[in-house]
Formats: structure tokens, C-alpha cells, sequence
């Protein structure tokens, strides 16, 4: 693996894990969703990583292979004056987890400030070994 690969496996994983915040965020945002007219409620999205071995036709690395929707029951809640309350007086509310999602949130932050260190680490070690030669 040669100095300059090290670069693209970091990328790569500073990528994915951006994705990862943009859907726990957009999971968080919608927590307090109540299912529309048609039932269907927000269910919390999962980010899938995939592992980019090296010597395949892209760079070594990790990719997003997805984003999966949870299989979770969406929360019922009952609250009878709600507008959206159904004959039995529950509201359906989206499956998300406040909790789960701050911790995916914060796992994900320090993956991409490791990574962001990776990269200036191995930037310092090539600024150091170019003023070697000189």
C-alpha cells in the first residue's frame, strides 16, 4: 500500500460517514413524524457499509451499499384530541429512536474525526520525508 493509497481509504471513509450523519439526521428530524392519511408512517433509516478490498477495479476503501429502512412497528400513541387519531383514539407515530440515533450520531462524528487525523497524519509524514531530500 503505498503512502498516496492512504489518502483514498480515509476519502472514502469520511464519505460514507457523511452520509451516515445526513441520515441520522434526517431520522432525528423526523421523530416526532405522525403517519399521514394514508397510515404509512416515517420508518428510521440504516446506513450499510460495504469494505472496497485492495487490488478490485476501485480504490481499497468502504463504501455506503445502502440505506435500509427499519422493520420496526411504528409507536402508537394514544391521544384521542390529536387530529390525526384514528376510531380507537391512537396516533401512529414513526419507529425512530431518539437515543439509538444520538449515539449513531456521535459513533459516526468521531469515525469522521479519525479519519480527517488519518489524513493530515500521513500529510505530515510526506511533508516530512520531502524535507529529507533536501
Amino acid at each position: 500500500m503505498s503512502m498516496f493509497s492512504i489518502f483514498n481509504v480515509s476519502g472514502s471513509a469520511i464519505s460514507s460517514q457523511a452520509q451516515r450523519l445526513n441520515v441520522v439526521a434526517s431520522n432525528l428530524a423526523n421523530a416526532d413524524a405522525v403517519a399521514g392519511p394514508d397510515g404509512k408512517g416515517y420508518r428510521a433509516r440504516q446506513v450499510m457499509f460495504e469494505t472496497v478490498p485492495m487490488g478490485s477495479e476501485a480504490s481499497a476503501g468502504v463504501k455506503v451499499s445502502g440505506v435500509q429502512e427499519s422493520q420496526e412497528p411504528l409507536k402508537r400513541v394514544h391521544n384521542p384530541s390529536h387530529p390525526a387519531a384514528d376510531a380507537d383514539g391512537y396516533v401512529t407515530q414513526s419507529n425512530v429512536n431518539p437515543v439509538e440515533e444520538m449515539v449513531n450520531m456521535i459513533s459516526a462524528s468521531r469515525s469522521y474525526q479519525n479519519n480527517v487525523e488519518v489524513m493530515n497524519t500521513a500529510k505530515t509524514l510526506l511533508l516530512k520525508t520531502l524535507q529529507m531530500g533536501q
